[in-house]
């Protein structure tokens, strides 16, 4: 376990995104407070943060069959991993300049402006940047995610989405795109991404760990793997959503996020099976048909 210490209710979301989904949705309280013991987090803190993700809707309370009371995803929330699967796993590379922008625009009465702080929140949090007051822009990719989730929160009422190919502004683009995101802040949550858990991919390819060879040489024990993979997954998850993959020219010279790729994609391939298994093993659960594409 690193010394990046993420909440609980992160944890759990982590737990279900990536596991609890692949085995049927549900899971028993009693291996969740299991599983998040490996994780340096006590019963307490667990039932605290289900009670917070049941009463914001994330969780529904379920009796399994001879397994005690669990909880599984709300079917709400299929749509938003789905798309947090999208953005995690396969939006890894920067955007080409040729495919242009999507540009939001909205506008919200002063009755209802708790909707102007929550556009501006989601959008901030897709990606987008802020171009001037009420206009957003993004790599034209972000679209469908901008679109579900405006329909989702119900707020597509107050925003008009545009599509533009080209720029054709007075101002340096690479210039403008610099005030219009927050590179520093960006690339500071990469650095620290990359800080704490490149040592951890440079013992883990090197540790012949504990569990029986596979036919690629040595398998890291899954308990093991497990306790550097919900952490690891867990900090990087918000990183493809601040950053929206702008293209590389307008990008800062030597951008942090390619180390921070690399090391995030070079723990998934040696961690995200055997952490499986781990839950497998404790839960008893098996792997469903639920898949998704790996980076």
């Amino acid at each position: 376990m690193t010394e990046s210490t993420p909440r609980p209710s992160s944890l759990i979301h982590t737990v279900y995104g990536e596991f609890v989904r692949r085995l049927g949705g549900w899971i028993s309280i009693a291996d969740l407070i299991a599983l998040m013991a490996e994780l340096d987090v006590d019963a307490p803190a667990v039932r605290s943060a289900i009670s917070r993700l049941k009463k914001a809707g994330t969780l529904l309370q379920e009796r399994g069959d001879g397994s005690g009371t669990g909880y599984r995803l709300s079917p709400a929330m299929g749509p938003v991993f789905e798309e947090g699967d999208r953005r995690i796993f396969r939006s890894l590379e920067p955007a080409e300049l040729a495919d242009g922008w999507v540009v939001a625009v909205f506008s919200v009465p002063e009755s209802e402006r708790a909707h102007r702080h929550t556009l501006r929140s989601r959008l901030s949090w897709l990606g987008f940047g802020n171009a001037a007051p009420g206009v957003w822009l993004a790599p034209a990719r972000v679209l469908p995610d901008a679109r579900r989730l405006l329909e989702r929160l119900g707020l597509d009422a107050y925003v008009h989405l545009f599509l533009s190919a080209e720029y054709a502004g007075f101002t340096d683009l690479r210039t403008a795109v610099a005030a219009w995101w927050d590179f520093p802040a960006i690339e500071g949550q990469y650095a620290a991404f990359t800080d704490t858990w490149r040592p951890v991919l440079a013992a883990r390819s090197g540790d012949p760990g504990s569990g029986p060879d596979g036919p690629d040489g040595p398998q890291l024990a899954p308990a093991e793997a497990f306790r550097d993979y919900v952490p690891m997954l867990t900090q990087w998850r918000r990183l493809p959503y601040l950053d929206p993959g702008l293209p590389a020219p307008l990008l800062p010279p030597d951008w942090n996020a390619v180390a921070a790729r690399a090391v995030f994609t070079g723990l998934h391939t040696l961690l995200a099976g055997p952490s499986l298994h781990h839950v497998e093993q404790v839960t008893g659960l098996m792997t469903t048909a639920h898949h998704r594409q790996e980076p």
